[in-house]
């Protein structure tokens, strides 16, 4: 009788610095720490993987030096207040909503599926659906003409 391996498809190295801002922005929220040595101790870490640098820095840093901004422009789209969010979904979010606001060369479908992805891997069980729901309004307003186009 052989055995069944399964094989799981390695994380694309954007996906990984998703993975590490995401986590280094929650780290933030929580610590108060200043985005420099969240960004030194990841990079000093050595068993962390391979990883898109440019993009984990630019995420790590934008998120951080922007966090009132997005975290305003999430606000109307939340059905609860921002307090009463989860850390992990709350960094989630800005993280998404970062890339929706600053980064339109990265299609808004695949800036919410990396982010519902994030949820699922770090948050509660159903804490994917709400970033998909806020993601999905807050694309609508930033990215109108994208979204109608789809």
């Amino acid at each position: 009788m052989s055995e069944v391996k399964t094989v799981t498809p390695a994380k694309s190295l954007r996906h990984r610095a998703r993975e590490l801002a995401m986590q280094g922005v929650y780290e933030w929220r929580l610590s108060a720490k200043p985005a420099s040595l969240i960004e030194k101790a990841t990079l000093a870490e050595k068993s962390i993987g391979r990883y898109d640098l440019e993009l984990f820095c630019r995420l790590l840093r934008g998120v951080i030096a922007e966090s009132e901004n997005l975290a305003e422009q999430l606000t109307p789209h939340l059905d609860r207040p921002v307090s009463e969010l989860s850390p992990v979904e709350f960094s989630v979010l800005l993280l998404g909503a970062y890339e929706l606001i600053h980064q339109p060369e990265v299609p808004y479908r695949v800036v919410i599926n990396e982010a519902v992805e994030l949820a699922k891997t770090f948050g509660g069980s159903d804490g994917h659906k709400f970033v998909n729901g806020v993601l999905d309004k807050l694309a609508a307003q930033v990215r109108a003409a994208e979204v109608k186009a789809k």
